[in-house]
């Protein structure tokens, strides 16, 4: 992960000529142009990596915004390393490769950190194009409580601001009864998309992207569907595939219940 400077102003600049090297910078925006009809043409992709698994206490330790085009090519992106005030427990740490200790002398703070984040996204929705998340619910409603935590305005109602691409459910519907894990590395593998430095944002982000135009490849006849159109179906397959997943495990505990909101979910009482 490279280091980020810090500014002033929102972020994405373009990635160095056939690299995926850049910084947050305010000279830059989101590059200009007429939106492709195919939406895999020209994607955002975002990623987080966190303290935890638990959207209601996790924070934010590093995180990835840019934008891929056709090819699958990084052509602008901003990245984030956070100081997340809290302690980073072990078992994250050796997931995403950054400790308590790297985090306070290197991360920037949580509050200035989780803005730009947010003001990151809000630039690639206003460009118009998808915004690729794989497993949105858990990053979209981490991105929100961290918000709210810092007194940030959260992006709210996504659908209401731009389209999101979730893989993961996609893969699930598509795909339904292949048999094995549903990971980002397990899809990768699937959709024959290199996927090198696993739980990095940045190399997740990016793949999570291409595994995504992998699958309109592969499903033309499912996904070339106009981007409003394919956000609207993941509604419901979210909602099917919880549904049927809440059923399979209250065979073994009654109680058991999941949520089937997409992409993003409702606070705790609401």
């Amino acid at each position: 992960m490279s280091q980020i400077d810090r500014t002033d102003a929102v972020p994405l600049v373009p990635s160095s000529e056939g690299t995926d090297e850049g910084r947050v910078g305010g000279a830059a925006a989101v590059p200009a142009g007429d939106v492709p009809a195919a939406w895999w043409k020209a994607l955002g992709v975002f990623d987080l990596e966190t303290t935890g698994i638990d959207v209601e206490t996790a924070r934010i330790v590093t995180a990835h915004v840019g934008l891929i085009d056709a090819s699958g090519a990084s052509i602008a992106h901003g990245e984030w390393l956070a100081d997340p005030g809290v302690e980073i427990p072990e078992q994250a740490s050796a997931v995403h490769g950054i400790s308590t200790e790297r985090a306070r002398a290197e991360g920037r703070p949580a509050a200035e950190v989780v803005a730009e984040i947010v003001a990151a996204l809000r630039a690639v929705f206003a460009r118009g194009v998808p915004l690729v998340v794989y497993n949105a619910p858990y990053d979209l409603t981490l991105l929100d409580r961290e918000a709210r935590r810092h007194g940030i305005e959260p992006l709210g109602d996504v659908g209401e601001i731009g389209c999101v691409i979730d893989p993961l459910v996609i893969d699930k519907a598509v795909d339904r009864f292949r048999k094995g894990k549903r990971t980002l590395e397990a899809a990768a593998s699937v959709y024959g998309v290199v996927l090198d430095d696993a739980h990095d944002a940045g190399a997740d982000a990016v793949a999570a992207g291409r595994v995504a135009q992998a699958m309109a490849r592969r499903y033309p006849e499912q996904l070339d569907v106009p981007t409003t159109d394919l956000h609207d179906l993941q509604i419901g397959w979210c909602s099917t595939q919880a549904a049927s997943f809440q059923e399979y495990m209250r065979r073994k505990d009654p109680t058991f219940t999941t949520s089937g909101e997409w992409p993003h979910r409702s606070l705790p009482g609401a």
